[in-house]
């Protein structure tokens, strides 16, 4: 038994030991006769000769409570703050015994099918216990996952790296493509380690200050920067002349959100397609950006 066991006990078998007493010392008091008590005031009228005194009655003497009926009561106050405790202490180790098991890294733990059919505020832990573990069971998958489609995304530009340095050394004529090609494919991973940070930092909570953003302004030099980009393609961007519509939100992040978006719909368009870009209000302060091809 633990130590909050013992305190439980404790406190609630003197409580329940004072309460005996205190009872057993009302009907002590209550069967004294009056002469012998003390909050008996003196009687003021003369006294009767001893032949003529009433013959004395039933409460003239004390008798004390048999010894069975006082050990019972001791017995059945220890089986009450025994259970008491138990109650109170049971949960609490169950706690205990999944904390150490979630800080040794296991959190398949699951607390709350254990509590039973309590409804109080232990069981809510329990439960809340439940949940912080699968939101950390999340958090992990989504790392291992990220972990394994950083190193998928990085493969790619460091193996046509590898492969222009390559290249370069058997044709150095070729020289000045093979370094625009690792130029190029540095600046991917750069690209892809800068968002790996940014997806860390609002992960940890850590973001820019929140700012008023003109979405029309910001769509117009998105699509800006995409026909400059799909001219070798010659894919078309196409643009409707967004509305003003103004949010608070994380102008560069934003910027870079939808980016990737129409970067996506550029890589996969065909020689000749076309891109479009709207901007639209859908009334009670919201608005769709929707981006075909």
């Amino acid at each position: 038994m633990g130590r909050l066991f013992w305190k439980f006990f404790i406190f609630i078998w003197l409580a329940q030991l004072a309460g005996v007493l205190g009872t057993g010392m009302f009907f002590w008091l209550d069967r004294q006769p009056p002469e012998q008590r003390l909050e008996q005031p003196q009687s003021t009228e003369p006294r009767l000769p001893p032949e003529h005194a009433p013959p004395p009655s039933h409460r003239s003497g004390f008798r004390p409570p048999p010894l069975p009926v006082i050990v019972g009561g001791l017995l059945a106050s220890l089986l009450c703050a025994a259970g008491l405790a138990w109650y109170v202490a049971k949960p609490i180790r169950q706690l205990r015994g999944a904390f150490d098991a979630a800080a040794d890294g296991n959190l398949e733990v699951q607390i709350g099918e254990r509590m039973g059919k309590r409804n109080d505020e232990l069981a809510d832990l329990g439960h809340d216990f439940d949940r912080m573990t699968g939101h950390l069971r999340a958090l992990m998958d989504g790392q291992r996952r990220l972990l394994h489609d950083v190193s998928h995304e990085l493969r790619s530009p460091l193996a046509r790296s590898q492969a222009a340095i390559g290249l370069a050394r058997q044709q150095p004529a070729r020289l000045e493509d093979s370094l625009q090609r690792i130029e190029r494919e540095g600046e991917r991973m750069n690209r892809l380690v800068g968002e790996l940070l940014t997806l860390s930092r609002l992960e940890a909570g850590v973001g820019a200050p929140l700012e008023r953003v003109d979405l029309g302004e910001l769509i117009g030099d998105l699509v800006a920067d995409a026909r400059y980009e799909a001219v070798g393609k010659s894919i078309t961007v196409n643009c409707q002349n967004p509305a003003k519509f103004f949010v608070r939100a994380n102008g560069e992040l934003l910027h870079r959100a939808i980016e990737n978006v129409v970067r996506n719909a550029l890589r996969y368009s065909p020689v000749g397609g076309v891109v479009s870009v709207a901007l639209s209000s859908l009334g009670a302060g919201l608005c769709q950006i929707e981006i075909t091809d």
